[in-house]
């Protein structure tokens, strides 16, 4: 059994929706991070820099329990432990790497300023709003390059770069981002939005 140690936010939703994806039994632990339970003993013990999602397998490496968090290398772990939704060719396994590298150094990041700024910093600058929302409409344009000839992020196959950025665009509002304005990511995300175990884990917890 996997138990998953997350909240409504899109690094939680990475990994609820891979779950979901992989059909592997799971429980959830919602460790809610505005009454601030990421700074309890329990929780740091697992992910010692108090941040969801954090996860426990305990069929892990060697049928061993194994305890991680940040939501990348989670991924990683679950798509090479069920051998799917990472690419087996190298080079094509690099290009998934490589654009969830993206995502958790920039789209992630930044995005996550914007929607600081744009919703919760109570005497948010103009310079730091348009930094942040300049840095989005740039990852948004990156982004709708990379989707311009192809169905998902790689390619013609989902993988673990679609469900690490899927989330974060679904939040263009925060970010103060008009998919129209990005049609080949609309395209993306009303594809990615039609598949049921998305659904499901978008709604979790």
């Amino acid at each position: 059994m996997i138990d998953l140690y997350t909240w409504g936010t899109p690094n939680g939703r990475k990994i609820s929706i891979m779950l979901e994806a992989l059909r592997l039994p799971y429980r959830v632990h919602p460790v809610n991070i505005f009454e601030k339970e990421q700074f309890e003993p329990a929780f740091k013990a697992i992910s010692p820099n108090s941040k969801i999602p954090a996860l426990v397998d305990d069929e892990g490496p060697n049928g061993e329990t194994i305890q991680l968090f940040e939501s990348g290398a989670i991924l990683i772990y679950l798509a090479e432990k069920a051998g799917e939704f990472i690419p087996s060719d190298p080079q094509a396994r690099l290009e998934c790497l490589q654009w969830l590298m993206w995502q958790m150094g920039g789209f992630g990041p930044f995005l996550g300023q914007a929607h600081h700024f744009n919703r919760f910093a109570p005497d948010a600058s103009d310079y730091a709003k348009q930094r942040y929302n300049n840095e989005a409409q740039r990852l948004w344009q990156t982004l709708d390059t990379q989707l311009s000839n192809k169905q998902f992020v790689i390619g013609d196959e989902l993988s673990i770069a679609d469900f690490a950025i899927y989330p974060w665009a679904m939040r263009y509002e925060w970010q103060h981002v008009d998919p129209d304005k990005f049609p080949f990511v609309k395209a993306w995300m009303e594809r990615i939005g039609h598949i049921e175990f998305v659904q499901r884990g978008m709604q979790i917890p």
